[in-house]
């Protein structure tokens, strides 16, 4: 199975004060890979985003499998994992690189809804055609 992947490195910033990656973090990151997915691979999705397009987070999740710790290398791993009417659910790995191995470290899951903007409401709309295209390489 395909992944768009995400390379992250962890800083001082993203550490508490036991010197762990901060729990939140790895939902920071999950948004920062689909960001970058979009840019890279349905990039009209964000001109839509400009004329109220909307791509509302409804549910986010991780479970932390092992710590990260300040300079690790970090892998995101992104999936579709599921595709039903306006919604998309993204899988989402997290691998720590070292020593030239890779170690699973957490898993997470993100359902995202389409929307639109019409006066103060949203209303759900159609996946976009490009998303749609652009994500279907990345199906689990």
């Amino acid at each position: 199975m395909r992944a768009y992947e995400y390379r992250h490195l962890v800083s001082f910033a993203e550490t508490n004060l036991v010197g762990n990656v901060y729990y939140v973090n790895h939902l920071s990151w999950q948004g920062r890979c689909r960001e970058l997915f979009l840019r890279e691979h349905a990039p009209e999705v964000l001109d839509e985003l400009a004329r109220g397009l909307s791509l509302a987070t409804v549910r986010c999740a991780c479970e932390y499998l092992c710590e990260l710790s300040a300079f690790d290398e970090v892998i995101v791993r992104m999936r579709l994992a599921e595709q039903v009417q306006n919604r998309l659910t993204l899988g989402f790995e997290y691998w720590r690189r070292k020593a030239g191995a890779e170690e699973l470290v957490a898993r997470g899951e993100q359902q995202v809804a389409c929307m639109r903007r019409e006066g103060e409401r949203l209303v759900p709309v159609p996946i976009p055609t490009s998303l749609r295209r652009a994500l279907a390489e990345y199906a689990a």
